[in-house]
């Protein structure tokens, strides 16, 4: 079944005022914390796959987003980068909406107009945003997270958490359109950033996602705390410490970073905004970007 520019399994399930949890990448999906959440939450619920986008070429340039080779049974098969919806049901509800997102290259109107015609289509109740983005922040203190609950209620107060409407004039994403259209429909709308420290650039933080899943297990009683890979960050960020002991330019940058939070946590940027659209980015000298590629490549090769 098509709705807009996607092509939906049939037949659709019937969901219980449905929540969306949606991640866009490139945009706000640093560190894959957006990515990582939303495995880690269809993993806990048991999601499976409801559609995808029918023809991704049509929004995709895949020079940008390129496709990759993958051996099946000893068959190279082609991946196609795609955007891909999931479900997952609850005893009691609400029930839930996976959405894996990509920035679109051409056709912007229609992609958006067909996200927003999936949420209509399912009588979505609410609508939530999760993402990260790099900030002038130091790993050595509790990662920020910034964002909105509209009248949306809290179970539990959770420390570091700015709860704030975006302020932010400037250049953005086509996918704020999605954003408007919610608005429109008068959905719940609400979004958590996490700030990642910019000077080091995991393909996937894993303190990052413990913190959005903190957050997150502070709305939704559904949603344990201890869901979060808090181990595995904590691992991340200690080996980071033993890595910045080589680098005393490196350790004059975090100091810095961690005097402006200690006085100055509250003006932190508010959701919404890009790591290029930061007020308080911070230059890198040359030799610091290079450590900091190598540093990069040293995690990389761990994680493998």
């Amino acid at each position: 079944m098509m709705i807009g520019a996607f092509e939906l399994q049939e037949p659709l399930p019937e969901l219980r005022d449905p929540h969306v949890f949606a991640m866009i990448r490139p945009w706000v999906d640093v560190g894959s914390v957006g990515t990582l959440t939303l495995n880690r939450l269809e993993r806990y619920l048991g999601s499976r796959e409801l559609g995808r986008l029918h023809r991704p070429g049509e929004f995709f340039d895949f020079t940008r987003y390129r496709p990759s080779m993958r051996l099946v049974e000893n068959e190279r098969r082609v991946r196609i980068p795609n955007s891909i919806i999931r479900y997952a049901t609850t005893e009691n509800g609400p029930d839930y909406l996976f959405f894996h997102l990509r920035e679109p290259h051409s056709n912007s109107e229609t992609y958006t107009e067909s996200i927003l015609q999936v949420v209509e289509s399912f009588n979505v109740k609410r609508y939530c945003r999760l993402g990260a983005m790099y900030d002038a922040v130091p790993h050595t203190r509790p990662l920020l997270v910034t964002g909105s609950l509209g009248a949306v209620p809290q179970l539990r107060p959770v420390p570091n958490l700015k709860l704030r409407g975006s302020t932010y004039q400037g250049p953005t994403t086509i996918m704020n359109l999605v954003s408007d259209g919610i608005e429109r429909m008068e959905i719940e709308a609400i979004n958590f950033m996490v700030h990642l420290p910019q000077y080091v650039q995991l393909d996937e933080d894993y303190n990052g996602t413990a913190r959005m899943i903190e957050v997150l297990s502070s709305v939704y009683s559904e949603i344990p705390a201890d869901l979060a890979p808090t181990r595995r960050g904590q691992r991340q960020y200690r080996e980071l410490n033993a890595a910045v002991e080589r680098n005393s330019d490196l350790q004059g940058l975090i100091r810095q970073m961690e005097d402006y939070y200690d006085t100055n946590e509250a003006e932190a940027p508010v959701s919404g905004e890009s790591s290029e659209e930061s007020a308080d980015a911070v230059a890198l000298s040359p030799e610091i970007e290079q450590f900091l590629s190598e540093l990069g490549e040293e995690f990389g090769q761990r994680e493998e």
